[in-house]
């Protein structure tokens, strides 16, 4: 329900949403979209954003889907979230699995994050085909973009990232980032103003992942240089082709010549 006074902070969150929606076409009318709704301050404000009226873009509805992992979550936590969302009159899923468990068994220690994020997508895909939905919303913002391109350098070998809007089973479904232009900071605050009620996060993995260490590292550089952060999205619109690679140099190669190099070092 529309509240009579929006404070600077709404509207300046939803200024830079639409902009992005805008600038990717993540909406078109009619639209049904699928939000994932993890708990998060994140995800909330999402669907809080996006269940408002908007000034430029045109009408679509939306389903909330939550996907429990399975994790020692109190059952206070999920009635807490299905009551909130009862009563903000949203359509709704709220589905327990044993994803979490799962992937930190002996089964898939080795790389969780990425199973994990492999069985939550599976899902949600059939649950938006079951729903009707054709658009399928996440909550990444900014600082996720910037963090998957250092992730994808340090760890994949490529220079990539999260893209705002991204067509998936030949265009069958789109995945959009409506949070693509905002910074963490600003909608963490936004959660707090709003008073949602934020589930905290209980995977075992969270707090030592790769993701959360490339965090702690640019904190770290932003202490010296406090546009760091703004710096690096911007440097993902100004590539220069002509000043990096060629992908000519094969991947036994790059192992080889890595290999070669480290024993030279020690």
């Amino acid at each position: 329900m529309e509240k009579e006074k929006r404070t600077k902070l709404y509207h300046h969150l939803k200024k830079w949403l639409e902009k992005a929606a805008l600038d990717y076409n993540m909406i078109d009318e009619g639209d049904r979209v699928l939000v994932g709704v993890s708990g998060g301050s994140d995800s909330l404000a999402l669907l809080d954003l996006l269940n408002t009226p908007m000034i430029f873009l045109p009408s679509f509805s939306l389903v909330a889907v939550n996907i429990d992992l399975g994790y020692d979550a109190s059952y206070d936590d999920y009635e807490t979230l299905k009551n909130y969302l009862e009563q903000r009159g949203h359509d709704y899923v709220m589905e327990k699995t044993d994803i979490g468990p799962l992937v930190h068994s002996d089964w898939a220690r080795k790389n969780p994050c990425f199973l994990c994020s492999k069985l939550r997508r599976k899902r949600i895909i059939e649950i938006a085909e079951e729903k009707g939905c054709n658009k399928i919303a996440y909550a990444h913002h900014k600082d996720d973009i910037i963090e998957t391109l250092l992730l994808n350098l340090f760890y994949a070998r490529e220079i990539s990232t999260m893209v705002p809007r991204q067509p998936v089973f030949r265009g069958k479904f789109n995945i959009i980032r409506p949070l693509a232009y905002i910074r963490e900071g600003l909608i963490k605050k936004y959660a707090k103003e709003e008073g949602f009620p934020v589930i905290e996060n209980q995977c075992p993995t969270a707090k030592v992942s790769r993701r959360m260490y490339i965090k702690k590292l640019l904190d770290e550089l932003e202490k010296d240089n406090k546009d760091i952060r703004e710096n690096i999205f911007k440097a993902m619109t100004y590539v220069k082709l002509d000043y990096l690679l060629k992908s000519g140099f094969k991947q036994e190669d790059r192992q080889e010549s890595s290999k070669r190099d480290r024993a030279i070092i020690s």
